[in-house]
């Protein structure tokens, strides 16, 4: 049997959080690990009322610094497989089952939930129509770039092996949201067998969702890190997250 741990990095998600996991099929969840990064709202009670694992940044550290305490806290507690689920219930907890199947059936390392794969799904879900093309956008590049076929590279549904998240270097991550990026140019990196399957697209009022000035900072970041890629591909620069 192996042991599955979904993790929930949270800020300020008191209003969606009881949805969330009630959404969460405690018969494939061995165990809910919350990470409160300085919420300002009753998140921390809230999960605590659940029942929840919750931990408790003292300041706040950023949507990849708290990935960071969530995996780390997930290894801790014996997990063989992690799933990372946003509070927000911008994605389906019900797609739990579907993200950590292929681990457990040996033929991925990592699987990501895609709002891309469904032709249009994304933007019947409510996805701004300029986050849509600079999703579409970058999808391209970092194909390009890493030589893979990912329909998406930036949803935060996503599944990890025990060996993937033992193996990646973590801590030398960004704090930030290209930490998502960077850890697929990890997995590239390492080989790493990359899965995805369809989940649906939720846009709705109390969703998380980055503006379009913190989208393009984002954007510039991935063009940044899939530089860096390229730069220790070659043999110019040495850099610490590879």
């Amino acid at each position: 049997m192996t042991k599955v741990i979904a993790v929930l990095p949270a800020y300020n998600a008191a209003k969606t959080l009881a949805q969330t996991v009630a959404d969460i099929d405690r018969n494939i969840v061995d165990e809910i690990i919350l990470v409160d990064d300085a919420s300002t709202d009753e998140t921390v009670a809230t999960a605590k009322a659940l029942g929840l694992t919750t931990i408790v940044h003292a300041r706040n550290l950023g949507y990849g610094g708290n990935q960071k305490t969530c995996y780390q806290a997930a290894l801790a507690a014996g997990a063989d497989i992690v799933v990372m689920v946003h509070p927000d219930h911008q994605y389906d907890p019900k797609k739990i089952k579907e993200v950590v199947r292929p681990i457990q059936q040996g033929v991925a390392d990592a699987v990501f939930g895609s709002r891309m794969m469904e032709k249009g799904g994304a933007r019947r879900g409510g996805m701004p129509s300029w986050k849509y093309a600079a999703n579409i956008f970058l999808t391209k590049i970092e194909n390009i770039i890493l030589g893979l076929n990912l329909t998406e590279y930036h949803s935060g549904f996503r599944a990890y092996s025990r060996p993937v998240l033992e193996t990646v270097k973590l801590e030398a991550n960004s704090n930030n949201f290209v930490f998502d990026t960077e850890i697929i140019i990890q997995l590239r990196n390492h080989g790493f067998r990359i899965k995805e399957i369809p989940i649906p697209t939720k846009y709705f009022k109390d969703a998380s969702s980055v503006g379009f000035w913190r989208g393009a900072e984002y954007g510039l970041s991935i063009i940044k890190a899939l530089g860096q890629y390229i730069l220790h591909r070659i043999g110019l620069k040495q850099y610490n997250i590879l």
